[in-house]
C-alpha cells in the first residue's frame, strides 16, 4: 500500500512526529525507546508512530515481540514531488522578473 500525499503531510504536520523522524534518522527504535524521549504514554507514542507509518514515512517490522520502527526515506517522495512544483513555479517567476529588470535596464 502506498501512502497518499495528504497522509505524508498529515504525518509531518505534528512537531512530535517530526522529532520522532529525526530520532529514527539516526537509529531504528522500538516503541519503548521512542517513548523514553517524550513525556507521554507509550500508547500516545504508538499513535504517532501509526500516523507516521500510515504516511509511509516509517516502516515497522517485528523482532520477536518487539516492533522496530525504521525511517523510510522513500516516504518523503510525495512531499518532495509536491514541493518541486513550487520550486519550478518560483524559478519561472524569478527568471521572468530578472528578464524584465534587465530589459528595463538596457532601455535606459
Amino acid at each position: 500500500m502506498h501512502a497518499l500525499p495528504q497522509d505524508s503531510f498529515r504525518a509531518l504536520a505534528d512537531p512530535t512526529r517530526r522529532a520522532i523522524l529525526q530520532m529514527l534518522r539516526d537509529q531504528d527504535m522500538s516503541i519503548a525507546q521512542v517513548s523514553d524521549h517524550f513525556d507521554m504514554t507509550r500508547a500516545a507514542v504508538k499513535k504517532h508512530l501509526t500516523v507516521l507509518s500510515d504516511g509511509g514515512l516509517i516502516k515497522v517490522h517485528s523482532v520477536g515481540r518487539t516492533r522496530i520502527n525504521k525511517i523510510n526515506p522513500q516516504g518523503l517522495a510525495p512531499v518532495l514531488d509536491w514541493l518541486s512544483f513550487f520550486d519550478v513555479f518560483w524559478d519561472e517567476r524569478l527568471n521572468a522578473l530578472k528578464s524584465a529588470i534587465e530589459k528595463d535596464a538596457n532601455n535606459d
